[in-house]
């Protein structure tokens, strides 16, 4: 994996004293010494989640401040989602298998902002070497001066749990992660209460991915001014993009927010793959709209891709090049989305399922006019029947590939 590091968030160090040694441990100082000016500076800041949604921070951390906590629970909880398991993102697990201490400073600040004294870091288990880095970087920051200092603001022992995730794409969800951190299947469940309510055993409960928890050290340590300045044009920060498909230099790159996808393509990505024009990007994930080669030129922040109709997503780019089948690579997404719904919505169970086996059959060349039809209801159906996003994943990169690629479904029902 190649991570371009065009900004000071990112930083790859090994251990404990290296990360202090270049600064690490500031932003942590800064927020024991002003705990109420936490929040405000990450208003101020603009930080929005970098898993998925890009929900404005502050407005979580602030849900969580305000609940009492719950002494049967544990008082309050911080956790720490690293259970990434989409296909083309890559991002979190190279923070936490090489820079896990900035992301444990990251949670420790949350903790001082919103007094939570358990912080559970949620690490998928195929991802080996990031859970090996957690714990050791856990071990080493429970020995460090620093955490007696959070507990005492706190006003409880502050507990750094690792947890396992169950390894499921579902897991991810922030429902599913509660249930899974105490031990149960990730079932999500509806909502409200929200996490921020009741959470891990029914505790005030703040959720935040990986990649967001490890800009906090940094807004706090250089503040919000600072930050907001990292980004292109009306966007703020950087942003670390998972760089996938037919692209000469795929890699972990992170720029400023608003970086345009052709700089990050044909610049940062080398361009394409020899004999190869550009066809499409699945952005963020394959769970969002497709864009085309006339949108080279977008933004890849959250507000211009939500112009266009799209979604920054986790900020994964997965590239298409000329000659392949976009037909094909939605079977398989969609393939990915049947296999890993829990079963729980039956919208999603079946819908899913039926949506990949009509896919699989129109790309073997066996499809009917019907099936076309078939589909199009589906992309009516689905949006919104789960409890996650699950389906509405599916039903949105099917709509995006049928409303932008529709010859290459017609032809393959004509011709096979």
């Amino acid at each position: 994996m190649n991570a371009v590091l065009t900004a000071p968030e990112i930083q790859v160090v090994a251990d404990l004293p290296g990360w202090l040694a270049v600064g690490g441990g500031e932003g942590l100082k800064n927020a024991l010494a002003d705990p109420d000016a936490i929040v405000p500076t990450i208003e101020a800041a603009g930080l929005r989640g970098l898993g998925g949604a890009g929900f404005p921070t502050h407005r979580k951390w602030a849900a969580v401040a305000a609940q009492p906590p719950n002494p049967e629970g544990g008082g309050k909880w911080i956790v720490c989602n690293g259970n990434e398991d989409e296909p083309g993102t890559f991002k979190d697990r190279f923070l936490l298998s090489r820079t896990p201490h900035q992301v444990i400073e990251g949670a420790l600040i949350a903790a001082v902002a919103v007094r939570a004294n358990h912080i559970a870091l949620y690490v998928n288990p195929r991802e080996d070497q990031s859970v090996v880095a957690l714990r050791l970087s856990a071990i080493a920051w429970a020995a460090h001066p620093l955490l007696d200092q959070v507990a005492e603001l706190v006003g409880s022992p502050v507990e750094l749990h690792v947890c396992e995730s169950s390894g499921l794409y579902v897991g991810g969800e922030e429902t599913a992660a509660v249930a899974n951190v105490m031990g149960g299947f990730p079932f999500p469940s509806l909502k409200p209460p929200y996490p921020a309510e009741r959470g891990v055993h029914g505790a005030p409960t703040l959720l935040n991915n990986v990649e967001t928890l490890a800009h906090v050290p940094h807004i706090l340590r250089h503040g919000a001014h600072w930050y907001r300045e990292l980004g292109l044009g009306n966007a703020v920060g950087t942003k670390l993009y998972s760089l996938s498909g037919d692209v000469l230099r795929p890699g972990l790159h992170e720029l400023p927010m608003g970086t345009s996808l052709r700089e990050l393509v044909f610049g940062y990505g080398g361009g394409m793959l020899a004999g190869k024009g550009f066809k499409a990007v699945f952005t963020g994930g394959p769970s969002n709209t497709l864009l085309t080669d006339r949108d080279l030129d977008i933004a890849l922040d959250f507000d211009s891709l939500a112009a266009r109709g799209s979604r920054l997503g986790t900020g994964a780019m997965i590239v298409v090049g000329e000659g392949t089948s976009i037909l094909r690579k939605t079977a398989e997404y969609v393939a990915f989305f049947a296999a890993n719904s829990c079963g729980q919505c039956p919208s999603c169970k079946i819908g899913t399922h039926q949506v990949s086996r009509l896919l699989e059959r129109i790309d073997a060349g066996a499809g009917r006019p019907a099936d076309l039809e078939a589909l199009e209801n589906f992309t009516r159906l689905l949006p919104g029947s789960g409890r996650c996003g699950l389906v509405d994943g599916a039903a949105t990169v099917l709509a995006s590939s049928l409303a932008t690629f529709r010859s290459e479904y017609e032809q393959a029902v004509r011709h096979g």
